[in-house]
């Protein structure tokens, strides 16, 4: 059994996220620079092996003091991770990436922390089944559900041809981003 297949599915996601995190950093780099004296001073924390940088009390702004995030900010950030996630899925999944994909939505769609969200996709999901067989299948699937859920508050949808170009594979170096493969999760 490989080693992803003993992780739950919570682990691999937050080493997605970690693998994502770090594609992101190194593709922003470049455009700012590291000089300590135009950068704000940072502490870090750590959960697990994921280390997030944040920025030090003093300069903290009324923007982005320390809050609750709202039910839309969630939701972004879900979409957001769940689009990156489809983007960067293998074109030819293995059962197990198949059955991942297919158990991280039904558990999202237990645990999601707004109740009323997850019923909502609990629903969705029962009336659209996962479609994971590829990654095209898979982006297509996520776009389908995500106009789904946009309808139903009231937003505009996208248009799912596009869903490439919005949300194409992560440029990283060394296919450090890739879900196939012997690299690490």
């Amino acid at each position: 059994m490989s080693q992803s297949q003993n992780q739950n599915p919570f682990q691999i996601v937050f080493n997605t996220y970690e693998n994502i995190a770090e594609c992101i950093h190194t593709r922003f780099s470049s455009f700012f620079p590291s000089s300590s004296s135009s950068t704000p001073s940072t502490s870090t924390t750590s959960v697990g092996n994921l280390v997030i940088a944040q920025p030090s009390g003093e300069n903290l702004t009324k923007s982005n003091s320390a809050r609750p995030v709202t039910k839309e900010e969630l939701g972004r950030s879900t979409w957001t991770m769940l689009h990156t996630l489809a983007a960067q899925f293998p074109d030819r999944p293995t059962r197990q990436q198949k059955k991942d994909v297919k158990e991280l939505m039904a558990i999202l769609s237990r645990l999601y922390p707004c109740k009323e969200c997850a019923d909502h996709f609990k629903e969705v999901l029962s009336v659209n089944p996962v479609q994971a067989g590829s990654q095209a299948e898979f982006s297509q699937w996520l776009c389908h559900v995500h106009n789904i859920v946009n309808r139903s508050l009231g937003k505009l949808t996208f248009p799912c041809q596009r869903v490439d170009a919005r949300w194409g594979k992560l440029d990283c170096k060394e296919r450090a981003c890739d879900l196939e493969g012997d690299h690490k999760l």
